[in-house]
């Protein structure tokens, strides 16, 4: 997709610190600066989210987010990571193109990567009827 800012680091056309790619994905430090060792995974083929993405590509999407977890743990010192998402606007997508989100931690590094919830709103079995799978 042309206007797509992701598509973009990913030709080379913007460049970016590169951390792994394959066939399938292109992971790459996010600019934000937010947090240490912030990386960002996208595949290589233009989908909106995880919404609108086949199998395939979330499988190997998902591979490289395993690759790089295991990375950082076993080479890098870190305990653990927060893998985070947001599929459409609604959901607090900012750039249009899918993307795992992964934060690197240690063990009291005092980064609050979960979201704060106010609370449900509805009773939980009336939620549990609306949305269970047949």
């Amino acid at each position: 997709m042309s206007d797509c800012i992701f598509c973009k680091i990913i030709s080379g056309e913007i460049p970016s610190r590169k951390i792994f790619e394959d066939e399938w994905t292109y992971a790459f430090m996010d600019v934000a600066q937010d947090v240490d060792g912030h990386i960002l995974v996208v595949p290589k083929a233009h989908r909106k989210n995880i919404l609108d993405c086949d199998e395939e590509t979330l499988a190997q999407l998902m591979r490289t987010v395993k690759k790089i977890s295991n990375h950082l743990t076993e080479k890098c010192g870190y305990n653990g990571v927060n893998l985070l998402n947001a599929s459409d606007e609604s959901a607090g997508q900012s750039v249009p193109h899918f993307h795992i989100h992964i934060i690197p931690r240690k063990t009291g590094d005092g980064i609050d990567a979960w979201p704060h919830f106010d609370g449900a709103k509805q009773d939980a079995e009336t939620v549990f009827n609306s949305i269970k799978m047949q």
